[in-house]
């Protein structure tokens, strides 16, 4: 880190999207989730203070929140993390505001809900043929012809499955680009951390979800249903309204959007990774 802030010392801001984020997994290997989500944030930022960078954008979690009745939260929404790994992002936003307080440095959470999809041109997308997300699960069945297991048939949603906030994470990058921009004008005067939720405002089941992928592929995927997973939630999805008025920013993919865009970037992943083992990070 030294290093390169030493070749680059223009940097004026520091985007921290580093983490482990697989929910059973935390609940399998806590110790291994805090120390890469928790103790390695610390060290982070320990180098921003001694290099002078003084903006982190640091990437939050959804997970966090306690769901309202009908599974919508905003920024004032209790927080009540219900697995290690978002117990880990909670962990962190505190610490970076106690540090924030006290430290010449401006933290701003942008709390993710769930993305999916592909850069538009194919550029990137996931690096990981095995994904561990609901439409990665599902392109794996589909290109395999095998059903796609729904994880979690009782939940107290519309329909019995989980209920997510599906974000085009071309939508998720452009709010990023957004929050840089703005970062002195929404962390001015006295206000040192403070955090916004980046989603659409819209919930959409899983079954809904298998229901919009299955609209743009053939043959259709079939499904079987199974429990949740340890460490799973019925979910949540968010009000944007603070990131519009915030950051100027609102989601102009749809969910049918990010699913093509994830299916063209799954057919040509290696080739434009280079990588045939399917296992790059």
């Amino acid at each position: 880190m030294d290093r390169v802030f030493a070749e680059h010392p223009d940097i004026a801001a520091v985007v921290h999207c580093a983490a482990l984020i697989i929910v059973p997994d935390s609940v399998a290997d806590p110790v291994g989730y805090y120390r890469a989500n928790v103790s390695k944030s610390l060290e982070f930022v320990g180098h921003l203070l001694r290099n002078g960078c003084g903006r982190l954008l640091f990437s939050s979690s959804g997970s966090i929140y306690a769901a309202g009745e009908d599974f919508s939260v905003t920024e004032e929404s209790p927080i009540e993390p219900l697995s290690p790994y978002s117990r880990t992002k909670a962990v962190c936003e505190g610490m970076f505001a106690d540090i924030a307080a006290t430290e010449p440095i401006r933290v701003l959470s942008l709390r993710y809900f769930n993305p999916v999809g592909a850069d538009p041109e194919y550029r990137t997308g996931l690096q990981v043929r095995r994904a561990s997300h609901a439409v990665g699960k599902l392109i794996e069945a589909h290109t395999a012809g095998e059903p796609f297991r729904i994880t979690g048939t009782n939940w107290p949603t519309r329909d019995g499955s989980g209920i997510r906030d599906y974000i085009h994470v071309w939508d998720l990058a452009a709010a990023h680009v957004a929050a840089l921009r703005r970062f002195d004008d929404i962390l001015d005067g006295p206000t040192r951390s403070t955090v916004i939720n980046v989603g659409t405002g819209t919930g959409t089941t899983v079954r809904e979800l298998v229901d919009a992928f299955n609209s743009v592929v053939i043959p259709p995927v079939a499904v079987v249903e199974t429990g949740p997973r340890p460490g799973d939630a019925a979910g949540a999805f968010t009000c944007s309204d603070r990131a519009k008025r915030l950051l100027g920013w609102e989601p102009r993919h749809s969910i049918a959007d990010a699913i093509r865009s994830a299916l063209r970037w799954a057919e040509i992943r290696d080739e434009r990774l280079g990588d045939g083992d399917g296992d790059g990070g």
